[in-house]
């Protein structure tokens, strides 16, 4: 079970300092030190003038006194083991301090251990690691006199895994997010834990989100763009396969006039041509058929469009060197084992992972399958609730604005 075991200075500063021995070990001044962080150590190399130094999550500093100021960072030999730090040639009563690395640099060694260690670890207790699920299932469900008298390990992985995927989409908060900006080619990559976006933004000069909306019926991303001949017929190459092009479509799209689209003002004649013979006019301009503006295209904040067959995202351009903001969906198995499982989830987790396990075990009595997918069921409506987040003074905020006439 999760438990706080980090001290206050392990989880705001990402430091802790340890105390060598008042007297040498002997025959030889080998000493070692044991962190207790909620995030294990990354070890690379102990000397900065290796490659590998820079895959460290920490800085490790030295001082005689233990008075700000006096650290210097130890690069001797030190190797690390099971977040055990063993070294030598230490002086007696010489303060250690292993810090993380830290957006702010820490409060060691003139503050040059940058990075975002500590930060990650930042509200961590709100979740707890698949593998810890994975094993309090194991003590809790398993064994003699236990609800299941066998289960192997790896069952309990794999039906942990798809819960939690299915859990992604529709109860936990796997709502990830990006700030990019748009490149002269209209495309960034989706990023690479994607699952289906959320929402798209552009982000003004005042920090305000802008949303951009998909553009399904004005334009698309064909999959196959095979390059054909003087008759139609798609062309093969040497090995019978069908010879690709570029997309005309999409390059079209990248040289659209958004203000055709959106119906603005229009820069010269031909584009009201074009947005009149659109939208249904003739020649002779009959004012009469006019009914109104499109609301779908009626917004000037741009488009964007899902582009799957290079694994891109695509915009219209009006939003070149614009600042994004992409929130995506992913499935929450990014990281493997070390993926993060709400607490108030935890429960509905273990329901999930005992009735797919039972479900699929054969001469399973019907009976005792049906009780535990009704468990699954009830604790999974539970952690809905308790992860919707449902505030009582912002539904009031709200429902504030209701009192106003609308008008159709």
């Amino acid at each position: 079970m999760s438990l706080v075991t980090e001290t206050n200075q392990q989880y705001y500063q990402g430091a802790q300092v340890f105390l060598s021995a008042a007297v040498l070990p002997t025959p030889v001044n080998v000493q070692t030190f044991t962190t207790t962080f909620n995030t294990d150590l990354v070890f690379g190399s102990y000397d900065p003038a290796e490659t590998n130094y820079a895959l460290n999550n920490f800085k490790l500093y030295t001082s005689s006194s233990g008075l700000p100021g006096t650290f210097l960072e130890y690069t001797s030999a030190y190797t690390i083991e099971n977040n055990t730090i063993t070294l030598s040639g230490l002086l007696v009563n010489t303060y250690v301090v292993v810090q993380l690395k830290s957006l702010s640099g820490g409060n060691y060694g003139d503050q040059d251990a940058f990075g975002q260690t500590v930060e990650n670890n930042y509200g961590g207790y709100e979740y707890i690691t698949l593998n810890d699920a994975i094993d309090n299932f194991m003590v809790g469900y398993v064994g003699d006199g236990k609800i299941l008298q066998k289960a192997s390990k790896s069952d309990v992985l794999f039906f942990a895994k798809r819960s939690l995927q299915e859990f992604s989409y529709d109860t936990l908060k796997s709502i990830h997010s990006q700030e990019l900006t748009i490149p002269a080619s209209l495309n960034i990559v989706l990023p690479q834990d994607y699952v289906n976006y959320v929402s798209v933004c552009y982000i003004d000069h005042l920090g305000v989100k802008r949303p951009i909306y998909p553009a399904n019926n004005l334009t698309t991303s064909p999959y196959n763009n095979p390059v054909q001949d003087a008759t139609g017929i798609p062309i093969q190459d040497n090995f019978g396969s069908n010879i690709e092009g570029t997309s005309i479509t999409e390059e079209r799209w990248k040289k659209a006039n958004d203000v055709i689209i959106n119906q603005g003002i229009f820069d010269n004649l031909d584009d009201y041509a074009y947005w009149a013979n659109y939208y249904g006019f003739d020649n002779t301009i009959a004012y009469g058929q006019l009914y109104g503006i499109e609301p779908q295209y009626a917004q000037v904040n741009g488009w964007f469009n899902p582009n799957y067959r290079e694994g891109k995202m695509s915009f219209s351009s009006n939003l070149v060197d614009k600042l994004i903001v992409l929130e995506y969906i992913s499935d929450g198995l990014a990281y493997d084992g070390d993926s993060k499982v709400p607490k108030l989830a935890e429960d509905a987790l273990y329901a999930s992972i005992m009735y797919n396990i039972v479900s699929t075990r054969a001469n399973q009595p019907e009976y005792i399958v049906q009780r535990f997918k009704k468990d699954r069921s009830a604790k999974l409506r539970n952690a809905k609730i308790r992860l919707s987040n449902i505030k009582l003074d912002e539904i009031v905020q709200v429902m504030r604005g209701k009192s106003k006439w609308i008008k159709h």
